[in-house]
């Protein structure tokens, strides 16, 4: 299912890398993060080298909703009740300053890329109290944001409240990433195997550099670091409609069952339906969208529909700086929540200005070295409870159905001559047979019908139903 975006931009293809190789940075990463990490640092006289397992913005980039702002969720009243206002101001003033800069490369570079500068609302229809909101709006002025309470919208439905961010934007990404990644030294088809010290080993070649940056979605080294134990992952998914509402601000609904609005080329991109990676095994997720959707606008028609993931940290705050104590040329950007864009420019800001030996203002708040332990510790123990559970489950949980009882056009993890596999039977009634077993941890996989992709539960990475690898942290499909 391809989004809007790759429907509407071609980027010119890049050729792997082949031999040996020295530079002073090297990049795991095509995406937003790792393409922008490397336009800093060439800009700042950095010789950089990018890596990417397949094609630029062929990861996560392509499947966000590419809005440009430092809204994000209810996240500063609680930042500064647990982080206090120092750091929640950091994290204000980090995205605020990633906004200006993604305007100030749009015009340096002369990209044209759509990008249009738009209010950002929270909204509430009731779930959320207006005192909540009232809360947010206020915190985020005294951090310096121009944000403000009202409870007027021009969405097509009453709201309890809402929180207006002034000055924030959106974009094609697609089509700034192509004008962004111009000029740079970038190698695609170069899957990372390993990285040993300065040395980052791929199948027909190396790089070794000064500094290497991991910005490839989900770390893939689980030591040092153990980010496996500090994330999940969650899906979300997005339809791109006709005959809807046209919005001039981008909207995102906190209540439990929110949805989230903005119009892009003439169509109305809705999203929602979000759930933690490998916890889709009813499906009907875009269903449930189209269902929603129709119930305002009858007449709207599906052009495009595509889904998102995105890594979650137990504090709700990204991992951005060094990778670990142990490795100090090391750095990671990961964890930015449902907030992609705006996180990918401030990650490339901090990371840049650590190679070159500036002290970032904002950079303490991002720190994976922090120690959180009232804000991370309810979620460490959920996070532990499901990775003990899909972990076991590939050893004592029994099969769902037998092999032959499975219907065509559906999938699922079953049983063939007493053994547990995941099947895939396609209409015509051909079988693809595929382990369990995420090559990653070994937890057990699970069928998203949505998809058509095999989920991991316990960290997140995703294979189509040939095992093929889609999403890390795996570094190799299933057998």
């Amino acid at each position: 299912m391809s989004s809007l975006w790759t429907e509407t931009v071609s980027i010119p293809r890049r050729e792997k890398l082949s031999g040996d190789m020295k530079t002073e940075a090297v990049v795991i990463g095509g995406g937003m993060a790792g393409i922008l990490t490397a336009r800093l640092l060439t800009e700042s006289g950095i010789r950089t080298v990018v890596l990417e397992a397949a094609a630029i913005g062929g990861g996560q980039t392509k499947n966000t909703t590419a809005k440009i702002t430092s809204q994000h969720g209810m996240i500063y009243a609680k930042l500064a009740e647990q982080f206090g206002m120092e750091a929640a101001g950091q994290y204000a003033s980090a995205n605020e300053k990633a906004i200006k800069e993604y305007r100030r490369l749009v015009e340096k570079y002369d990209i044209h890329c759509h990008f249009t500068e738009s209010s950002a609302y929270l909204y509430s229809t009731g779930e959320t109290s207006g005192k909540a909101l009232w809360q947010e709006a206020k915190t985020a002025q005294e951090l310096g944001i121009s944000a403000e309470f009202t409870e007027k919208t021009e969405l097509p439905f009453p709201v309890e409240g809402a929180v207006c961010f002034h000055g924030q934007a959106h974009f094609h990404p697609l089509e700034f990433l192509k004008g962004a990644a111009e000029g740079l030294s970038i190698y695609e088809n170069s899957p990372v195997l390993s990285v040993e010290g300065r040395k980052v080993r791929t199948a027909e070649g190396t790089v070794t550099a000064e500094h290497v940056v991991f910005a490839a979605h989900y770390p893939f080294i689980n030591v040092p670091g153990y980010y496996f134990m500090r994330m999940y992952q969650e899906r979300s998914y997005v339809v791109a409609l006709e005959s809807a509402f046209l919005p001039h601000g981008m909207y995102y609904g906190v209540d439990v069952d929110g949805l989230s609005f903005r119009s892009a080329d003439g169509l109305l991109l809705l999203g929602g339906e979000s759930h933690r990676t490998g916890e889709n095994r009813e499906g009907g997720r875009y269903k449930k969208l189209m269902e929603r959707a129709r119930a305002i606008w009858p007449d709207c028609r599906e052009r495009f529909r595509w889904s998102a993931q995105d890594c979650m940290t137990l504090d709700g705050v990204p991992y951005i700086g060094q990778f670990s104590a142990k490795t100090p040329n090391w750095y990671v950007a990961t964890g930015f929540q449902k907030w992609g864009m705006s996180t990918s420019m401030a990650a490339a800001m901090i990371i840049r200005d650590g190679i070159v030996g500036k002290e970032n203002p904002c950079g303490e708040v991002f720190s994976p070295e922090r120690f959180t332990p009232a804000a991370s510790a309810k979620n460490f123990i959920s996070g532990g409870l499901h990775s003990v559970r899909d972990l076991s489950r590939q050893i004592f949980a029994l099969p769902r159905a037998a092999f032959e009882d499975l219907p065509a056009g559906h999938g699922g993890v079953v049983e063939y001559k007493g053994e547990k596999y995941g099947v895939y039977k396609e209409e015509s009634g051909r079988a693809h047979v595929v382990s369990t077993r995420c090559p990653h941890m070994g937890c057990q996989l699970e069928w998203n019908p949505d998809e058509k992709s095999w989920d991991c539960p316990c960290h997140g990475s995703r294979f189509d139903y040939t095992g093929k690898l889609i999403d890390n942290p795996a570094q190799e499909g299933i057998k």
